[in-house]
């Protein structure tokens, strides 16, 4: 039932797209009347709570055409997307000044089951540490500052396992056959949560000095410039070609800020941080981490449940990074958030 649920709205979405402004009656006979007319009625009110499609006029006059969001919510089948090698691939090799100026300010990034599964999610996390002392909480978090630690050092290639990891943060022992690099990037993320628990209206409201704050804590003793970068960087794997000048690398963080200091769902917050820090690449190396840090930060901020990625596959996250980068859509990257977020209350606190 799922494959032909999700063909049916593949097609319809295929048929607006081809004929804007279209009738739900001149949908069904467009596509030849292969279901019941009332069932591409459900499947029109879907895609429109989902955000992909939007109304045109009012009553039986009502039209229908693709929303301005649309390239930005609809899914995208990760495997074929990558079937193409880098150089066949359609994309956007520069940066998008209107992706957050204004494409995004009024995007529902959650459809509203998606909402409600994440707010209901919240409740559970918050009944649970409501039954927690302070020594119990402390405990739990450092439980997932160890595995937030291990994986986002590991997305960026850091090579020590869980246990190394643990070892590290709780004994200070660092691991055999592992460089001194290694054993940084991990300490570091740990002062910079850390730092966070301990000031959790850092980040609130947002600020481009304190996203270089948070950088600064993650990349001390790696040798990695801080601040805004003022030069070049490339990223492995994608023709997209993030902004090289100082000047407009500085306005997008502030565009940044006031996007997220605007919204008001905390979820909203922290997922708009996590992408768009990360295609902004305002530093010459650490963004992603950055990114993760400081979405964490948010949901701290607001009493929320951190997120670890601790069972997120590195590939699928750089994939799913790599998708956004080139295609501004954020389907494959939502999923990921909703699954960590989901994986975090049912295992830690």
């Amino acid at each position: 039932m799922a494959k032909i649920k999700f063909d049916l709205e593949t097609a319809m979405l295929d048929y607006i797209h081809k004929h804007p402004n279209s009738s739900s009656r001149e949908i069904h006979e467009g596509l030849g009347n292969i279901v019941a007319f009332a069932t591409v009625k459900r499947t029109i009110n879907l895609l429109f709570e989902k955000n992909l499609i939007t109304l045109i006029g009012r009553g039986k006059a009502t039209k229908y055409a693709l929303s301005k969001a649309f390239d930005i919510l609809v899914p995208i089948e990760i495997e074929t997307y990558f079937e193409k090698e880098i150089d066949e691939r359609k994309i956007k090799e520069t940066f998008n000044f209107s992706l957050i100026k204004d494409t995004l300010k009024n995007v529902l990034i959650f459809t509203k089951n998606e909402a409600e599964k994440l707010s209901n999610l919240q409740h559970q996390f918050s009944a649970n540490i409501a039954k927690l002392s302070v020594t119990e909480f402390n405990k739990e978090f450092e439980r997932l500052v160890i595995d937030l630690s291990w994986k986002s050092s590991q997305i960026e290639g850091n090579t020590y396992s869980l246990l190394e990891t643990e070892r590290l943060l709780k004994e200070k022992e660092t691991a055999a056959g592992k460089t001194k690099d290694e054993a940084v990037m991990l300490l570091n993320h740990k002062e910079a949560l850390d730092f966070i628990l301990a000031n959790p209206d850092y980040i609130s409201p947002l600020a481009v000095s304190r996203i270089e704050d948070i950088h600064s804590l993650l990349i001390d003793g790696l040798g990695i410039d801080r601040n805004i970068r003022n030069r070049r960087v490339g990223i492995s794997g994608t023709n997209y070609k993030p902004l090289d000048n100082e000047f407009q690398i500085k306005e997008a963080l502030e565009d940044l800020c006031l996007l997220i200091n605007s919204r008001e769902s905390i979820f909203d917050k922290s997922f708009l941080v996590l992408v768009l820090l990360s295609y902004i690449q305002p530093f010459s190396d650490g963004n992603k981490r950055t990114a993760r840090i400081i979405s964490n930060a948010i949901l701290i901020h607001h009493k929320y449940c951190p997120i670890s990625f601790r069972t997120v596959d590195s590939i699928d996250y750089k994939k799913a990074m790599l998708v956004f980068y080139e295609q501004n859509n954020i389907s494959a990257f939502k999923k990921i958030f909703i699954e960590q977020f989901e994986f975090a209350v049912k295992t830690y606190f």
